[in-house]
Order: structure tokens, then sequence, then C-alpha cells
């Protein structure tokens, strides 16, 4: 596998860094234009190895700690969605990409969207997985737990609320290895919380700075995808968004939730990789015609879980 390659850079005086992963195509140009992932408030540079494996061999993988997150610098006071979205310009001008795929997850999907909006001459395709547009009270109010309990010094307390936060923990809606995955994001939590100064803040900030996901986009195309018992926001708002699209596909992936990133992790590079290299869908994408058209991706018998 090549050597990847780590360069710093900065917007506005905050230092933040990138991560490239060249290809492994032997022998040849790569099949796409490099693709950028951004991830969730603590999601950065090296957690994302199902991508590295799937589009590797066809295109650079990029990846990034933002300002913010991972070891980049936080983010001054005040509304932080423009500073964000030079950054991902900056990773692309010092790239030299003319164009990107970029894929956003979560918290990233209100960065990648934004970006795609303001410069999607710079976009050739876009990616966006568990699109937070929709908060409701309920999930205010549990976050407001989680805020008070880190305050009090209870860090256990705060991660374990905060992860059920994010996962559907209904057990008569069925979702793949939910307990393994309940178990990584809990230590993902406490690690940031360890190891980043900045990450209780990134976590504030990701609730707070409320994002934008009006105003609809053309000229991209794209793929909107949710597991079908997201509890953060809901699979059929996600496909209203998707509907502002122009020409969108909206796919919702069985038995996972708002983290199908590490429940189906495999399926989703695999999703992913074949939407940024215009490959053909796999069995059980098929029947979508029209934009936003619904279809359930199923999982696979004997698919992998994410990583943990």
């Amino acid at each position: 596998m090549p050597e990847e390659i780590i360069r710093t850079l900065s917007v506005d005086g905050v230092r933040y860094g990138y991560r490239v992963l060249p290809h492994s195509r032997p022998g040849g140009a790569p099949a796409t234009e490099p693709t950028l992932i951004l991830g969730g408030a603590l999601q950065g540079m090296f957690g994302w190895p199902q991508m590295d494996d799937h589009l590797g061999p066809a295109a650079d993988v990029v990846t990034a700690d933002l300002p913010g997150m991972g070891s980049a610098d936080p983010l001054p006071p005040g509304p932080s969605a423009d500073l964000l979205r030079r950054a991902v310009l900056g990773i692309a001008d010092d790239l030299g990409a003319p164009r990107l795929n970029v894929f956003g997850f979560s918290y990233g999907t209100a960065i990648a969207f934004g970006f795609a909006r303001r410069h999607r001459e710079r976009v050739a395709r876009l990616a966006l997985g568990g699109v937070p547009v929709h908060i409701d009270a309920a999930q205010v109010a549990c976050w407001e737990r989680a805020r008070q309990q880190l305050a009090a010094g209870d860090r256990e307390g705060f991660a374990a609320t905060a992860a059920d936060a994010l996962m559907c923990l209904d057990p008569e809606r069925p979702v793949h290895r939910r307990e393994l995955a309940r178990r990584y994001v809990r230590r993902s939590f406490l690690h940031a919380l360890t190891h980043s100064p900045h990450a209780a803040d990134s976590l504030y900030r990701a609730l707070a700075d409320r994002p934008d996901f009006t105003g609809g986009l053309n000229g991209v195309p794209a793929l909107v995808f949710a597991g079908e018992h997201d509890t953060v926001t809901s699979p059929a708002r996600q496909r209203e968004f998707a509907a502002t699209i122009e020409g969108s596909r909206f796919l919702t992936i069985e038995e996972s939730d708002h983290w199908v990133v590490l429940e189906r992790a495999d399926e989703v590079a695999s999703l992913v990789s074949r939407f940024f290299t215009g490959r053909e869908p796999a069995a059980g994408e098929t029947g979508a015609p029209g934009p936003a058209g619904a279809v359930t991706l199923p999982r696979q018998a004997g698919a992998p879980a994410g990583r943990s």
C-alpha cells in the first residue's frame, strides 16, 4: 500500500491538517477524482480504514482534522460554517485538484453540503450519510443532560449518555451488532475527551451551531443514505432533504441507525466507492428511477460489522 502523506494548513490563523493515501491502482492514473471524507464532530483523519480499503485502489483518499477536530486548533468563537468551508477549499487547492469527490457523514454533511453549494465547480460527486436535518426536543434534552454530566466531571456518564443519544436502543428495531457499535462509540468519546483538549467544545458546537441544509443544490451528482432506524433524524426527513438536490438518489440501509458507518462499515464504503467511480449498482440497489428515489439496501449475508 502506498505511504500516506500528512499536510498542515491554516485558515484565518487556525491550524489544521489533512492526510492523503495515494491510490494503489496498478500501472496507471486513478479511476476518479481524489475523495475527501468529512466525518462527525470527533471523527478525524485516522478513523476511516474501510474507505482506504474500498477507495484506495481507485482514487487518492483524503481525510482531515478540520479546525475544531482531532489534532487541529480549536475553532474561534462564533459561527464556524464559513471558516470550515474555506478550510475544505484550502485542502482542494493544496492538492492541486480541480474537483473532488466529497463524502460527508453526520456533522460532516453540513460542511460537505455547504461546500458543494458554495463551490459546486470543485465537486465532482457528493455523498451524504446520516444527515442531521432536524434535531427534535428529545435529542436536545438528552444532550443537555450529557453536558451537565461533563460539567460535573462525570466523563463516563457523559460518554454513555452521548453515545445513547445517537443510537436506536429499541429492541423491537433490529440494528446490526448494536452493542458492539455502542461500546465503540462510548470508548471513542472517552478517548477524545482524554486526548483532545477541545473535544467537549467540538461536541457542543456540533449541536449549538445549527447547520443550514436549505437552499437546494443542482449541477452536482449526489447520493444521500440513511440507516433505517436513525433516531437523530428520521429517514423520511432525510429523504425530503435529498429531494432538494436535483437528480439525487436516496437509499436506506437496513438494520442500522445513525451509526450506519460503524454498523455497516464495509457496505457503506462499497456503496460510496461504487457511486464515486460510476460503477453499476449492486444487487438490491436497483429500482430507483427519478430524483431522490427511495431504495432499501439490504444487509448482505455474513457482512462484517464496523471495526472496533
